[in-house]
């Protein structure tokens, strides 16, 4: 798991901070959502976030080096599948809040995408 020095950060550096240096880039936070939501190929994480195949490909291998997301190859090498680590999984509460927050002041009540309810994430079980 990387962590993030305080000193290496300007300002007023706090857990926060360092938790933004790790994961605040936004197709970062989707691509957790996505394997959270269970894909766990590199295509269906591309579809779900609508980004750039190359941006994922930068933000899957940024977030396994920093020890949040784990890939696994398949007998043969061709394949990939990606998973939550359990620091990963430990982001699922602060989607959820972000969700939750979005949905009551980020998106219009009478936007026309917007579903009448949101699924919220589970946290996968420990031995899972």
């Amino acid at each position: 798991m990387t962590t993030v020095p305080l000193s290496r950060l300007p300002g007023r550096p706090c857990p926060i901070a360092a938790s933004l240096e790790l994961v605040g880039e936004r197709w970062a936070l989707l691509v957790v959502r996505e394997i959270a939501m269970g894909s766990t190929r590199f295509s269906d994480i591309v579809r779900g976030t609508g980004a750039p195949r190359d941006r994922i490909a930068a933000r899957l291998k940024a977030l396994e080096a920093a020890g949040v997301v784990r890939c696994e190859t398949s007998p043969g090498g061709r394949r990939h599948t990606y998973g939550l680590t359990e620091s990963g999984a430990d982001l699922i509460p602060a989607l959820n809040a972000l969700l939750a927050w979005g949905d009551r002041h980020a998106v219009a009540a009478d936007d026309p995408k917007r579903p009448a309810r949101y699924r919220k994430l589970i946290k996968p079980d420990a031995d899972a």
